[in-house]
């Protein structure tokens, strides 16, 4: 039965997701970013609905939509970004690697919507895109970035990279954590196998830059990085408390 629920998610899921990119290449040469934004949200959120899986968001409240964040986020499957385009709820665009640029259709879609490339092979390439990621937040645009680097291999949180917290004390905007949970077990980068289930998507108190600025780039990275640990320990908690409830019924 998992074969054939993998073989429906990749088939159904992966039709409707590249039909959805051309789709949106095509609206983004006559819409502006922020008024297509809606759609893209709201057409994810339905690819989740497709793919039987459930979404549980927290934390909502934390994020204005008037002000500018920084976001940082753990990073657990290849649904962590359209679920970050989907639940993050304001206007936000993401850092992602060099190499997704290059690929056909995805590559063209995010490019065109203003997504940030990185070659992380390169120290002087990735300063350069930091620098124009600091740019992209001073003019009051909204950024995700993945501290980690790459997903995940074992399920656990992985060391968090410096450069991200330079960016975060030069940037001068709140930092937000934000603690992705259930997306190892969803689609693990070892497995071709899509195993639908609850996933959830919880956001921090938002971290001042007044804080930022108390603590050097080593303690804000350790510091982020154990408020995501701490959000990812609470949502594994309540997953524990929610089987066991279920078992006794």
């Amino acid at each position: 039965m998992k074969h054939l629920i993998s073989a429906y998610s990749w088939f159904v899921g992966g039709l409707y997701f590249i039909l959805l990119l051309f789709l949106c290449i095509f609206l983004s040469l006559f819409i502006p970013q922020k008024i297509l934004d809606p759609f893209i949200k709201n057409s994810l959120k339905l690819l989740f609905k497709i793919l039987f899986i459930k979404v549980c968001s927290e934390g909502n409240e934390n994020v204005r939509k008037d002000r500018t964040y920084l976001f940082m986020s753990n990073h657990e499957s290849l649904f962590d970004i359209p679920l970050l385009e989907a639940y993050v709820p304001t206007f936000v665009r993401g850092v992602e690697a060099l190499r997704q640029f290059k690929w056909p259709v995805y590559g063209w879609a995010i490019r065109l919507v203003g997504n940030i490339p990185i070659d992380r092979k390169d120290i002087h390439a990735s300063i350069k895109s930091i620098k124009i990621t600091e740019k992209t937040l001073k003019k009051g645009k909204s950024i995700i970035i993945l501290p980690e680097g790459h997903r995940t291999l074992d399920g656990k949180l992985g060391p968090f990279k410096k450069l991200p917290f330079h960016l975060a004390k030069q940037a001068g905007v709140p930092v937000i954590p934000i603690g992705l949970s259930g997306l190892f077990e969803l689609k693990n980068k070892g497995s071709w196998l899509i195993r639908p289930r609850q996933i959830t998507i919880a956001f921090g108190q938002p971290i001042p830059p007044e804080k930022i600025q108390s603590l050097t780039t080593e303690e804000l990275r350790d510091f982020v990085r154990e408020k995501i640990q701490g959000m990812l320990m609470a949502s594994k908690s309540q997953t524990e408390i929610v089987h066991t409830e279920v078992s006794k019924h």
